[in-house]
């Protein structure tokens, strides 16, 4: 099995395309190839070859103190239209919302659509992992195409999110009453819990290989998720930058992510029986 090329749109690329060398490509083939229980943790830099920018880094939006402080549940609470207009801005400029899964993504969904067991946590909120066709994905942070009530619990989907600048719930209940409550985007914001916690320590317990891809494991609770890894069991990171963790990896690739996911998983399907 191989890529189908009509199913890799060339989308724009925020970051020029690092190419990973051709021996660590082999050794991730052979990690997959070796492993039955791959756990993957996905953040900001498997996106930037979708166009998406990394937003921790320089220049990024969460350099910007006055968008950091709106992006919290009591920001939105007390002003919803304040906080709708700047999370419009963030995260529903025509970039965000044009953004198409890069080839690591497609890569991913293929592999584990061809029997590979993989399980992926991802720290991003644009649902590009679902897009691409991963089932077993876990959104640590939300996603901000979909929206709920706070009041009734309804939820909404991204074209009725973009009806309006502050979206409102439209239930109406036994008695004919419209909810008409300031909807909350359905993402983790600053001063919220991630999810899927749980779920995600015992995977990484459980996992023989886990996969680190496009994040510099800068911030707690997913950045201790490495140090879980049993001993006789693989950690293979890739991303540009250096991670506190490097050391005890197995296998490190400072290279762009999409691209060496793509190639390591077109050497495997290359190989007998897949």
């Amino acid at each position: 099995m191989g890529h189908d090329p009509e199913l890799h749109p060339t989308p724009h690329r925020f970051l020029p395309i690092i190419e990973p060398e051709d021996a660590q490509v082999q050794e991730l083939k052979n990690l997959l190839h070796q492993s039955h229980r791959t756990v993957v943790i996905s953040g900001a830099g498997m996106s930037t070859e979708s166009g998406i920018p990394d937003f921790r880094s320089e220049n990024g939006f969460w350099e910007e103190a006055d968008i950091l402080s709106k992006m919290s549940d009591a920001h939105l609470n007390a002003q919803p239209e304040d906080f709708w207009l700047h999370f419009k801005q963030t995260f529903m400029n025509p970039r965000f919302m044009s953004a198409v899964p890069n080839e690591g993504h497609l890569a991913l969904a293929e592999v584990a659509a061809v029997g590979k067991q993989i399980k992926i946590f991802t720290q991003n909120v644009d649902g590009l992992h679902q897009m691409a066709g991963s089932m077993n994905v876990y959104e640590l942070h939300g996603n901000i195409r979909h929206a709920f009530c706070p009041k009734c619990h309804t939820r909404y989907g991204i074209s009725h999110i973009l009806a309006e600048d502050v979206p409102h719930c439209n239930y109406f209940d036994m008695k004919g009453n419209e909810c008409q409550e300031a909807l909350h985007p359905d993402v983790v914001l600053f001063d919220q819990m991630v999810r899927h916690m749980e779920d995600a320590f015992y995977a990484v317990v459980r996992a023989d290989l886990l996969l680190v891809l496009g994040t510099s494991l800068l911030v707690d609770p997913v950045a201790s998720l490495p140090q879980y890894v049993s001993a006789e069991h693989k950690l293979a990171i890739v991303n540009l930058d250096e991670t506190y963790i490097d050391k005890r990896a197995d296998l490190v690739i400072h290279a762009s992510v999409g691209r060496t996911v793509s190639r390591a998983i077109e050497q495997l399907f290359s190989m007998p029986g897949y």
